[in-house]
Order: C-alpha cells, then sequence, then structure tokens
C-alpha cells in the first residue's frame, strides 16, 4: 500500500500541481471581490431606501404582521402617541389628535402593513378659509343695496331732524360706516387686492384718517398723535387709507378694553430710511391677546373684530411691495414700510 502512495505522489507533475493551486486562489479572491461588491450594493440599496423613507413629508410606520415596528422615519418617531392610538382595519380615513388632523393609510402586504398618516390640518384650514370667504362674499352682496339705502336715508335724516335729534342720527351713520367697512374688507378679501398707483403726499393719509375716526364709535378720552409729513409716494390713496385706518380703529379698540384706564394714545411716527417710509404705529390700549394669529383671516380676539383688517393690511402693504410686522420696541404696535 506505502509503495503505492509513493508511486502516486511520484508520478503528479508538480508544475501543474502549482498552476491548479494558483488558479484556485484566484478564482476564490475573484469570488470575494464579486461578494463584496454585492455587499456594498446591498449596504446602498439599503442606504437608499432608508434615505427615501426618512425623506417622506408624511409620517410612515413599517409593521409586522404582529403589529411590531419594523421601520419608522423620524416624523413618525415624533407621533408616537398618534400611532397607539391607530387601528389597521381600514385602508383610509381622517384622525384627529391635539387639535391636528391626519389623513391616514393604511397598505396590507403578505409580510408587511404599512402605515403613513399626513398632517392635513392646513389644508383644512384653507379649504374652510375659501368655504367661509364664499359664504361671506355672497351675505356681502346681499347686504350691500339695503346698507347703501339706509346709509342715503340717514344722511338725509340728519338734514331734517331736529338739533337735539342729531347725535342719534350721527350714531346711526356712525353704525352703518362700520357696516359698510366690513362688507368692503369681505369683498375684498374675496376677489383679491387690485391697487391703483398715483402720486399723493403722505399728509392726505392724516386727512382721511380724521374723517375716519369722526365716524368711529368710542367712549374714552383718546389722544390720537399723527406723524404724516408733506413727502410724496406713488401708491393706491384708498388703499392706505383702509390700513391705516384698520391700524387706528384696532388700537382704538385696545384702549377700550382697558378696564384700568380712561384715556389712551395712538401715536404714528414716521422716519424715513434709505430705501423705504418707516411708520411705527403703537397704542396704549391692551396686550395682543395672540400675536402668533394676528395675521390669520377670520380669527379675532376683539368682540368688534371680523378677522380680516390685518391679513388685507398685509396684503395691501406687500402689492406695494412694503413689509409688515410686530414693532420690538418698548411700546406695543407694528412696523409697516412702504417703497421710497
Amino acid at each position: 500500500m506505502a509503495s503505492e502512495l509513493e508511486n502516486l505522489v511520484s508520478n503528479i507533475d508538480e508544475k501543474n500541481l502549482l498552476e491548479n493551486l494558483q488558479g484556485f486562489i484566484e478564482h476564490i479572491d475573484t469570488i470575494e471581490q464579486e461578494h463584496n461588491q454585492l455587499r456594498q450594493t446591498f449596504n446602498d440599496l439599503n442606504q437608499t431606501f432608508d434615505d427615501v423613507i426618512q425623506s417622506q413629508s408624511n409620517a410612515l410606520w413599517i409593521l409586522e404582521k404582529n403589529g411590531n415596528i419594523h421601520l419608522q422615519n423620524s416624523k413618525a418617531q415624533k407621533l408616537e402617541e398618534l400611532f397607539q392610538a391607530l387601528h389597521f382595519d381600514e385602508k383610509e380615513y381622517e384622525f384627529n389628535l391635539d387639535g391636528r388632523s391626519y389623513l391616514i393609510k393604511v397598505n396590507q402586504t403578505p409580510q408587511r402593513i404599512i402605515v403613513s398618516a399626513t398632517d392635513i390640518t392646513e389644508q383644512q384650514r384653507k379649504e374652510s378659509l375659501a368655504t367661509m370667504g364664499q359664504m361671506a362674499a355672497h351675505l356681502s352682496h346681499e347686504i350691500r343695496n339695503p346698507i347703501g339705502s339706509i346709509a342715503l336715508l340717514a344722511s338725509s335724516l340728519l338734514k331734517r331732524v331736529k338739533i337735539e335729534n342729531k347725535p342719534i342720527v350721527f350714531e346711526m351713520q356712525k353704525a352703518i360706516f362700520r357696516i359698510e367697512r366690513i362688507i368692503r374688507a369681505t369683498l375684498m378679501f374675496s376677489k383679491g387686492v387690485v391697487t391703483s398707483k398715483e402720486s399723493f403726499s403722505l399728509q392726505n393719509i392724516e386727512l382721511e384718517l380724521d374723517n375716519a375716526i369722526a365716524y368711529y364709535s368710542y367712549g374714552k378720552e383718546i389722544t390720537f398723535d399723527f406723524d404724516f409729513p408733506d413727502s410724496e409716494i406713488t401708491a393706491d390713496l384708498e388703499l392706505l387709507i383702509m390700513v391705516f385706518s384698520n391700524f387706528v380703529f384696532n388700537a382704538i379698540d385696545a384702549i377700550e378694553e382697558d378696564e384700568e384706564r380712561e384715556d389712551g394714545l395712538v401715536r404714528i411716527k414716521y422716519l424715513k430710511e434709505s430705501e423705504s417710509h418707516l411708520f411705527i404705529i403703537t397704542d396704549s390700549g391692551v396686550p395682543f391677546a395672540n400675536p402668533e394669529e394676528l395675521f390669520e383671516a377670520f380669527k379675532s380676539s376683539k368682540e368688534k373684530g371680523n378677522g380680516l383688517g390685518l391679513v388685507l393690511s398685509k396684503q395691501i402693504i406687500e402689492c406695494h411691495g412694503g413689509t409688515i410686522g410686530l414693532y420690538d420696541g418698548d411700546e406695543k404696535g407694528f412696523e409697516l414700510r412702504l417703497p421710497l
């Protein structure tokens, strides 16, 4: 037996053995390289999949059939309370939690359950605003003609009544003025702001403000300190009067709501900047209840408010290429900029 093994070994070609061994080693190296490439490709695909999941604008959960979370994105991680309240027996439904509305979609696969939650609160708010705007515009159209007739009759009545009764008619005119302002604001909100610009002096705004204040009802002793220079500006005079009137009337209402004082001050200060007219509008009334909601339509903390004055004011100023925002000084108020 030993002799046969010796004969077999002696007959092996040493050169062929080395060549075969070298080929085998090279083949193993090739397999290892292909394996590394496949593993890298898998890692890249896995990272791409994770990037896609994380980039979704909605919250996304991928669940095992037993309900355990297999994968979730960062938005889903922030909505753990929402996830705990969901059910998976419906394909699509809306769910409300903590004042937010979510559109829930559930997709069942043989291996996984895929659940997404999209925040539709803002979408619903815009749809509600559109509906409210349409309804308000329709009502405003219906009210406009009767109010016009009442205003005409009140003006005629003022000329005919006895002197002691004129204050009553004048109060009627003030109420009609307020209704007309609401109608005009509502129609402008529904149709959009359109400007008709011309050149005029800023002092014209002050004159019109004085007239408007005379038609506004208030019971306290309020001082109005307006600083409108004799400077030319190219803008829509009628729309700017609406803007400044809104701010002044809001200031009057804030002073009226202050239960600790029987007087107040409304001030409009003017500064000329290098590229803009700056108006600082302040008052001594009660602070803003919800500053973050000041420029949201149909939201108002005032008893007299309809929630459109500041929204329209912002739209009008932006149509003129200007800006508007809260004043960051010691007094409560707004900063309004218009291009020179």
